[in-house]
């Protein structure tokens, strides 16, 4: 069997129109955006270096997706955004949920969340 992969899932449309949007949003009203996974993890227009450093460090495959990549290659609908998941053999499994995500209010609690459920 594959190591399973961890997926990131944002909260957020994939796109360049949905990007500029998202852009706006966090700069308008940053304390309404929906996404904690996006708003913790990026700056206003790109990935902070801190994150791209610490998952690439993992030692595990990761993916990120947006929310219509996730309905385009998963078929699923209805979750509730962000989350991650475990990539499976057989799909995705819930691994992190977006209630979880949501208690971190810095990425230092979102990067000790993802290195303690690595290790149970």
């Amino acid at each position: 069997m594959k190591k399973p992969a961890l997926v990131f899932v944002y909260n957020a449309d994939s796109g360049f129109v949905s990007t500029l949007l998202d852009i706006g949003h966090k700069i308008v009203s940053p304390q309404t955006y929906a996404c904690n996974l996006c708003a913790i993890t990026h700056s206003t227009f790109s990935m902070r270096d801190e994150w791209k450093n610490f998952v690439a460090g993992l030692g595990v495959p990761v993916e990120f997706l947006h929310r219509d990549e996730l309905v385009e290659r998963h078929g699923l609908r209805d979750v509730k955004l962000p989350a991650i998941f475990l990539k499976m053999e057989d799909g995705l499994k819930p691994w992190i949920s977006r209630e979880e995500i949501d208690r971190c209010r810095s990425l230092g609690e979102l990067k000790r969340l993802v290195e303690q459920k690595l290790k149970a």
